[in-house]
Formats: structure tokens, sequence, C-alpha cells
């Protein structure tokens, strides 16, 4: 399918549902909600509006926005919860302002409030590691997604995910149609994270949250490993949420959350950025690690090799010591590795993801006439 829509009674009207977005707390899948708006502005072939909550205000890149008073998100489950609650009392009302469009796209996954009868409708479903993983979901957790991701995934007329490996687990763990999911590679930002390609420092950089299947606990014994071969490697970790994670060694420099800007500072000076992860949809920061000239080490599991191709050194994400030897493997094949890394960043873009999307949004508003 190509990546444009053809009306001829005038462009395509979509509404991004992102009421359930909780700025600064949602990882990944709030830079690519962001950048999907801004790929989204512009376009004579489509229409596109976000609903966000009044915190969320000025979260778009470029597309109008329609704010919804009165509702607060929060980043647990119990506060998810009552956000879903909350959208539910005014749910008569959403989907009232729904009726203007086409199609209604929930880029964060969860159905809130649920669509109205006949109209059309996108889920984003990114991965299903409650499935996959359900050792790492508290039962309540578990129970929230059922319905949520589960249950409207089954409803929905077209499914967006970030990778091959994931369209074929809800394929396979949830019987979906996979005619109706659509897979939307993410992109990065060349004019963002821009190649040094020069002298790096001795450091390892690990940008990700403190959740359990970033595994950090095994990262942290790899890198002890590694520092008996070079013993002034650090490591640096940045993301929300690390303050889980207990005390940590003291080469080890827990930065938290950084601004974009003191992110890309780090892709451009480190020896190299480690990847450990347990499980991914997708895993869009070694592409920007790449996109900077840095050196990638990263975890064979999940969609990871699918995303990296030959352009990293991989591991096994279970044991530390090939954690360890992949670090010190790519610290020692720098040069040849930005190289390699720079050309693969580059097929990854925001324009490919968008037409993907413009695909679904399509095929959903297809399905409905």
């Amino acid at each position: 399918m190509s990546g444009a829509v053809d009306r001829a009674d005038g462009p395509l009207r979509v509404a991004l549902s992102m009421l359930t977005l909780v700025r600064g707390g949602m990882g990944g899948s709030e830079t690519y909600a962001r950048a999907l708006t801004e790929q989204l502005s512009g376009r004579d072939d489509v229409d596109a509006s976000v609903f966000l909550t009044e915190a969320s205000k000025g979260f778009s890149q470029g597309i109008p926005e329609e704010i919804v008073a009165g509702v607060h998100a929060g980043g647990g489950t119990v506060d998810r919860l009552r956000t879903v609650a909350g959208l539910q009392l005014r749910a008569a009302s959403i989907r009232r302002r729904f009726e203007a469009f086409d199609v209604v796209h929930y880029p964060f996954t969860v159905p809130a409030p649920k669509p109205g009868k006949g109209q059309s409708t996108v889920q984003s479903l990114l991965d299903i590691q409650h499935l996959e993983l359900p050792e790492l979901f508290s039962r309540a957790e578990l129970q929230y997604r059922k319905p949520f991701y589960e249950g409207f995934a089954r409803r929905a007329d077209a499914i967006v995910t970030i990778s091959r490996f994931a369209k074929d687990g809800m394929v396979e763990k949830l019987g979906l149609d996979p005619e109706r999911i659509f897979v939307a590679y993410l992109g990065v930002d060349t004019s963002r994270f821009v190649p040094h390609l020069g002298e790096r420092e001795n450091f390892v950089l690990y940008p990700a949250r403190g959740w359990p299947h970033k595994n950090h606990a095994r990262l942290f014994q790899a890198v002890e490993i590694a520092r008996r071969s070079n013993p002034e490697l650090t490591l640096v970790l940045t993301g929300g949420g690390l303050d889980t994670l207990g005390d940590v060694p003291d080469w080890v420099d827990r930065r938290g959350l950084v601004s974009d800007e003191e992110l890309r500072d780090l892709y451009r000076r480190a020896g190299a950025m480690v990847f450990p992860s347990l499980y991914e949809g997708f895993g869009l920061p070694p592409l920007e690690a790449m996109a900077s000239g840095c050196p990638v080490a990263a975890s064979d599991a999940g969609s990871l090799p699918e995303v990296v191709g030959d352009a990293a050194v991989v591991f096994d994400p279970t044991d530390p010591d090939a954690i360890a030897a992949g670090i010190l493997s790519a610290l020692e094949r720098s040069s040849e590795l930005s190289e390699a890394g720079v050309r693969h960043a580059q097929s990854f873009t925001w324009e490919r993801c968008r037409d993907m999307h413009l695909d679904a949004y399509r095929f959903a508003h297809e399905h409905r006439r």
C-alpha cells in the first residue's frame, strides 16, 4: 500500500486521542507520539488534531490541539485507572467531538474514552511484553492491560506496531489478522543526532528507565567484569525511575532524567552505548546512538537484532560475561561501528513511520465504509 491517502472529498480527518499522556514519564512512546504530530502537520491528504488534557497542553509539534478539561493523567496503575474513569465520565461529550473526524487513533494504546459505535479506530500497540514476560508485571497491571490492550486490539479496525517481532507476537498470542497490523518502524532525526567520529571517552552509556526488563542488575555485574580489562571504565545511566535501583557501585554515574541536549552530548562522547534490555518492541536509543556515531552493543532479545542489524555488537542479555564481552568488543571496534552505525541509522526515518500510519488510517476508514 502506498503512503498517500487519496480522497475525492478532501483530506482524511484524524483525531489522535492522547488523553492518557503523562509528559516525561512514558519513555520512547512519548518520543514516537510527538514525532507523529510533527509529521502529520501541514499535509494536504490528512487533517489531524490531537486531544490532550490540560496538563499536556503544548505537546503537539504542529497539529491543532483539542483540550479536554477536568481530567488528570497519572503514571501508576491506580492513577491510570482513575484517568480512564474520569474520561469515561466525560465520554459522551468527547465522543461528540470525535464525530467530526473520520478516524480516531490511540497512540498510547488505551482507548480512553472508548470510541463511539461505528467510529473508525486505529490502536498503536507497541508491544505485548505483558504476555511475553508476565512475571515482570503486577497482577493489577496485567488486569489493566487485558481489556485496554488485548481487548481493544481485537476490536480496532487497524493496529500500528513498530517491529516485525511485535507483529508476529500479536498474531500468535492474540490471534490478530496480520492484514490489519501495520509495521511502522520508528525514526531518528539526523538533524538532531549529529555524528561524531573522532576520539571518544572511556565510559559506556545506558539511557533507560529503571524498569525491571531493562536489566540494570546484570549490567552492573557485566561492567564489573569489563573493568578487569579496563579498570578506568565507568557507566553513565540516564532515564526516569533510576532511584528504584538502590545502591549502585561508585563507578556508576546515575544522572536520571536529562535534557535532550545533554543526552545528545553523551551519545557523542561515550565510548559505547550498551543496551542490555530483556525485551523491546523496538528500541529507539540504539538508533539514536548510531546516528550520533556512538558504537553500540545491544541485547539479542526481542526486536533489537531486527533494529540494529549488522551495525552493532549483539550479546545474550541473561549472561553478564556475554554483556561484558559485548561492551569490550564495541570499545575495541569503535571506528568500524561508528561508521556502520551512521549509515544504518539513516534508513530509519520519521517520514517512513508517518507513511505507514497513513496506510493504517486509510485501511481503518475504508473498513467502516
